[in-house]
């Protein structure tokens, strides 16, 4: 099946195109054809990285035109969700249809502003959609679509209560699409409740993560990155792999300074045309170039196998992405390597990662000046004493005329010099051990304390059973009656706020203002 079978729209078909799609998901394969038709309401089990973002994303500018008011509202449970979707939908439009992210922490007069101007999709997080609802600066009464994304994520959240309000906002006579990646009782009361006539479609789960791919996060300061992406490549006998950015800047970026030292790199982003495109991803196919520096959008649709690497320059915004990026590797039976740098400010990222894609990802380390070296060295070694070599009489003459006038191990050497510049360490830029700016430790407040049963030790069970940390970073425990403080390095850190904070809209989990 291919999405012409869908008769959809040549411009359609053509974003379609560019985007690099090649043929529909599962997901796409049953959503789309109900979706164009509005046949009837729909309850999907399908988790991120499944192609359901397109999978309703196709049928709206298909089916839309512009009107100046609400026609569709998209619900996501997180603000970086709402503004993936809408960069989705709007990166497959041709007509002009407005599409409006709409989410807490951006200025709401700024949004209020566009919604006056008229808007035709509004992707958002239930807390700021209701506001606005309640504000009366968005009108959802002529909704001809509703879609609930990430629903069991909503419940965990604490919004289905604001979701339940904003259905009522809404006409009876429109769409009901929800996604979710279980389906616990509650998601189905919400449907039988507010919904008629729907059908529930489950999507298999497919591996997320293959077993030949070996996974790697480096800590490493945004400055000193691209330092460190030379010092991998060049560790390696034959590199042959693809670098993530997350914008096209950062790829011109990365790609140019690569050439500038001499890589074969080519980039790879959104701004390309179709034969750009193609020439470029023909050389790398061909192995005349053994970098390809690229965004997720435009990476889609590319299928090569042999790729040694997969570097996440920018960590993903979206663990779909993250599994969609290191697919790339281990294919055709061999092993591939999957490197993701992170910030210090990132590790809540990776926590979400790893969780979502079940995957081991283990740290790694920056290789050393001597690391790169002692490698270049022993390979320069092999390849002189194992190649055979046709030599005419020239190189040989040459060789007699040089060994009569220079002791044969500076001889060696010097010529060595002369062909093999990399071996200079000065060639290579030094990188921070330690991260800038980071403190090595952070004191947490929880809101658990004595009155609610906590003991040192349940308290200790209670952090590690819902993070995954060991117990052993954990330090300076105190519990008092209210509340308690524990005192964990940085990294821990983050990753204990990050779980706690989808616990509901008020985390019982936050930095501590002071040491108690």
């Amino acid at each position: 099946m291919n999405f012409k079978d869908f008769n959809l729209s040549k411009d359609v078909l053509t974003a379609i195109n560019r985007k690099g799609f090649e043929k529909p998901t599962l997901v796409q394969e049953k959503v789309i054809p109900i979706l164009l038709k509005k046949e009837k309401n729909l309850v999907v089990q399908a988790k991120t990285g499944t192609g359901k973002t397109a999978s309703f994303g196709i049928p709206l500018v298909e089916l839309l035109e512009p009107k100046g008011y609400v026609q569709a509202i998209i619900l996501t449970p997180t603000r970086e969700l709402a503004l993936q979707v809408s960069e989705e939908i709007n990166s497959l439009k041709k007509k002009r249809l407005k599409i409006l992210p709409v989410y807490g922490g951006q200025s709401i007069s700024h949004q209020i502003k566009h919604l006056k101007n008229g808007v035709d999709i509004v992707v958002g997080t239930p807390g700021r959609v209701l506001d606005h609802i309640q504000r009366k600066t968005l009108d959802l009464s002529k909704v001809s679509y509703f879609i609930l994304d990430e629903a069991d994520e909503m419940l965990d959240m604490g919004f289905i209560e604001d979701v339940e309000k904003i259905l009522k906002s809404t006409s009876d006579d429109k769409f009901f699409l929800m996604f979710s990646a279980t389906i616990p009782q509650r998601i189905i009361s919400l449907a039988r409740k507010y919904v008629k006539n729907y059908e529930v479609i489950k999507i298999v789960d497919k591996e997320l993560t293959t077993n030949l791919t070996e996974q790697i996060y480096i800590e490493v300061n945004e400055n000193d990155k691209f330092e460190a992406l030379c010092r991998i490549i060049d560790l390696e006998e034959e590199f042959y792999g693809l670098v993530f950015c997350r914008t096209k800047l950062e790829v011109d970026k990365v790609s140019g300074k690569l050439i500038e030292r001499g890589y074969d790199a080519e980039a790879l982003h959104g701004d390309f045309s179709q034969y750009q495109r193609e020439r470029v991803l023909k050389k790398f196919k061909d192995r005349k170039i053994n970098i390809l520096v690229a965004t997720d959008v435009a990476a889609r649709g590319i299928d090569i196998d042999g790729l040694t690497h997969v570097i996440n320059y920018s960590i993903p915004l979206n663990p779909e992405h993250y599994v969609h990026r290191i697919g790339r590797t281990g294919r055709a039976g061999k092993e591939g390597i999957a490197i993701t740098f992170v910030t210090p400010r990132e590790y809540r990222q990776l926590f979400k990662i790893r969780k979502f894609s079940n995957a081991k990802i283990k740290e790694g380390k920056i290789p050393s000046i001597e690391q790169i070296i002692q490698s270049k060295a022993q390979k320069i070694k092999e390849d002189i004493l194992n190649k055979k070599i046709q030599l005419n009489d020239i190189y040989y003459k040459l060789a007699d005329e040089l060994l009569e006038q220079e002791e044969n191990r500076e001889l060696v050497a010097k010529l060595l010099f002369k062909a093999f510049k990399g071996l200079d360490p000065n060639s290579y830029e030094s990188i921070s051990h330690r991260p800038k700016n980071q403190k090595s430790q952070v004191r947490l407040f929880i809101a658990k304390g004595k009155n609610s049963g906590m003991t040192k030790n349940d308290l200790l069970d209670f952090i590690v059973q819902n993070t995954g940390i060991s117990k052993n970073v954990i330090q300076d425990v105190v519990v008092l009656d209210k509340f308690s403080f524990i005192t964990v390095p940085y990294k821990e850190a983050e990753i204990i706020l990050s779980v706690f904070k989808k616990r509901g809209r008020r985390s019982i989990v936050s930095k501590a203002k002071a040491k108690n």
